[in-house]
């Protein structure tokens, strides 16, 4: 069941009341929908598909009975196709960085040790994942809550994230530790056995500090934010996991990979057909079986034939059936194949066409990152704008000729510097350029220097 900021208002400042409803609001979290796809896709992430993983090979009895196939191989390969296309997306978009238009900004929203761009990476990679993430401005710098651990509480009326539960165990005998955030602080509970207790009481957001000769640095006093610091972001513009619309073509992929692993593991194994041997048991063609392996031959009675059998795997229909899963799963996830530029001399004109699905992919993310860090810049009462360089494969070569054929309209300074920056040597550019700026100014002022005084001069 899903809880709104409206069924927090109805239950008021009492907190037994308030922890009952927060373990209901935790409970209905788990059983959404939302929140199984997010469980689901963070398996699928950490190369764990569970389709295959719960996939179990059957055998019929003559009688018609099921039963487990213990003997034939049964191999359960997971691709890792999800995790790449999720760190691909991100790191294309946001693998370079923020860049604010005030330089203090990034140093307002991280420290050294929680830095902007990595918490922004982290978030944005949750989001994408899950569908939804949460970052916590918290004075200095921002904290990421997975849906998996944040239950939020959006407004009926206007649809905004208005109140929220972080909640994590980190064993089922273990205690609960939950952290109900509102607008005018947060209160932190505990449940070491079903019944709960306040773990700390409500708690303004901020801390205010003070410089004294004799203690130091100390807290005076606390106040809120002028907004609700917990953010919503957005992992695309549907509003949900990138798994779904996935998955079934992920498992398909596995599933036939596996298969395909199985038929070969089979097929290494030789089967004997044995002619005129209707007396034999099982026991005595296992026995057969056993001989041929242990010495290599076996004997017959008269008028019985022994023939050796070998499958044969239907390799070509498997192999296109796999590339072809292979190219409808990068085409649906929009992300980038390298195999397209990977062989032969490619032009800047090819790798932009190669590059055509994830630049769309990335303006509808980048939307949904812009709305995200706006929100945080307001959270922090900043008022400045962000924008993004992606990361991305060119032809250094073709590019740099380009540059330097249009050094009739740019300014040299800029196509120094730029092309400095796509041989890796940007940082450089400063002083080459003040270097090649006084030799410019050397040959264009030249210094005569004047013949020294002789006798024959002076004569004359």
């Amino acid at each position: 069941m899903l809880y709104t900021y409206q069924d927090l208002l109805k239950v008021g400042e009492s907190d037994s009341e308030r922890m009952l409803f927060i373990k209901k609001a935790i409970n209905g979290h788990k059983e959404t929908e939302f929140y199984r796809t997010a469980l689901a896709a963070d398996s699928y992430k950490r190369g764990k598909n569970l389709t295959i993983m719960e996939f179990r090979k059957m055998l019929y009895t003559v009688t018609g009975r099921v039963i487990p196939d213990t003997i034939s191989p049964n191999y359960k390969m997971a691709t890792g196709k999800f995790k790449r296309f999720v760190t691909q997306e991100v790191q294309y978009l946001l693998g370079n960085g923020c860049m604010f238009g005030k330089e203090d900004t990034a140093d307002k929203l991280g420290t050294k040790k929680k830095s902007f761009d990595r918490m922004l990476q982290d978030a944005a990679d949750k989001a994408i994942t899950h569908g939804e993430a949460f970052g916590f401005f918290n004075q200095d710098h921002v904290d990421v809550f997975a849906y998996t651990e944040f239950v939020p509480f959006y407004d009926e009326e206007n649809s905004a994230l208005m109140a929220g539960v972080r909640f994590w165990q980190i064993d089922e005998n273990k205690p609960l530790r939950a952290t109900l955030y509102e607008l005018d602080g947060y209160t932190e509970y505990i449940w070491r056995t079903s019944v709960g207790e306040v773990y700390r009481p409500k708690t303004k957001y901020v801390k205010l500090y003070r410089e004294t000769a004799f203690d130091g640095r100390e807290i005076y006093d606390f106040e809120n934010y002028p907004t609700f610091p917990i953010v919503p972001f957005w992992g695309n513009p549907e509003h949900q996991s990138k798994l779904v619309g996935l998955r079934e073509q992920i498992d398909c992929y596995d599933l036939i990979k596996s298969g395909y692993a199985n038929n070969v593991d089979e097929a290494s194994l030789i089967y004997w057909t044995i002619k005129n041997a209707g007396g034999m048991k099982d026991m005595d063609l296992a026995r057969f079986v056993e001989r041929i392996k242990t010495v290599h031959a076996a004997y017959v009675d008269e008028g019985m034939e022994a023939t050796p059998t070998t499958l044969n795997v239907p390799v070509e229909a498997r192999e296109r059936l796999l590339d072809r899963l292979e190219r409808d799963l990068y085409r649906d996830a929009r992300a980038f194949d390298s195999e397209h530029i990977a062989n032969g001399a490619v032009t800047a004109t090819q790798i932009e066409a190669a590059y055509n699905d994830i630049n769309g992919l990335c303006n509808e993310f980048e939307y949904c990152v812009l709305d995200f860090v706006m929100g945080i810049l307001d959270v922090a009462g900043i008022d400045d704008e962000v924008s993004f360089t992606r990361d991305k494969i060119t032809n250094i070569t073709e590019t740099v000729e380009v540059l330097v054929q249009s050094g009739e309209y740019l300014p040299s300074d800029y196509i120094t510097r730029k092309i400095l920056t796509l041989l890796g040597d940007g940082d450089q550019a400063d002083d080459l350029i003040k270097e090649m700026t006084a030799e410019e100014t050397a040959a264009a002022n030249p210094v005569i220097e004047e013949e020294p005084e002789t006798e024959e001069n002076v004569n004359e």
